[in-house]
């Protein structure tokens, strides 16, 4: 019996999916199919068609689970001890050195090696 109830509730998941993505695609048609009209009301438009689209795919078991995921992952976020300006900057542009010496580097290998290839085949004569 249970296995029955899920089946059943997997359908409707997937019938509530449908018609999101039917809701957002309606949408986007009537932007192009209204093109006579302002810009403005067919953008508004779309977004509605978003929004409830949007609004009837959560009500699904896998919106719900995706809600959730979501007030978690936020909920994590706000734990986030974020660096400051300053250990921002110095870090930023301890990059950059970095960078710049590593590139100096390369660059003075590769002109290394190509004077060195150049002797060995003798096209620098």
């Amino acid at each position: 019996m249970n296995a029955k109830a899920e089946t059943q509730g997997s359908a409707l998941d997937m019938v509530k999916l449908v018609i999101a993505i039917g809701i957002v695609v309606a949408g986007v048609a009537a932007y192009y199919q209204f093109s006579d009209q302002s810009q403005l009301l067919r953008v508004i438009g779309v977004l509605a068609a978003l929004l409830i689209g949007g609004a009837v795919a959560l009500t699904s078991s896998q919106g719900r689970a995706l809600w959730s995921f979501a007030s978690e992952a936020r909920a994590e976020v706000r734990k986030v001890i974020w660096p400051t300006r300053p250990e921002t900057i110095q870090t930023t542009l301890a990059v950059l050195v970095i960078v710049i010496i590593v590139g100096l580097f390369l660059w003075a290998v590769d002109s290394i090696l190509f004077w060195v290839v150049q002797m060995l085949t003798g096209q620098g004569d």
